[in-house]
């Protein structure tokens, strides 16, 4: 599979059109005007629209340190 434009790894990719997918098998409407009826191809084509933006959250916290050693 070839690398998409605009992430960094093919599995953010597939992270984010299943979450798309999720919130039009949900109810949400379709972002691009698509023949495909199936909400992972909907997703798809919304990503290679450029409809759908997505943001990486830093969850790995500094972890405080008080200067005692263990």
């Amino acid at each position: 599979m070839k690398l998409m434009e605009g992430f960094d790894s093919n599995y953010r990719y597939v992270l984010v059109a299943a979450r798309r997918a999720r919130q039009i098998s949900g109810g949400a409407p379709p972002l691009v005007n698509t023949n495909a009826r199936k909400p992972c191809r909907i997703a798809q084509d919304e990503i290679a629209a450029g409809k759908i933006q997505f943001i990486v959250k830093d969850d790995a916290a500094p972890v405080p340190s008080d200067g005692a050693s263990q």
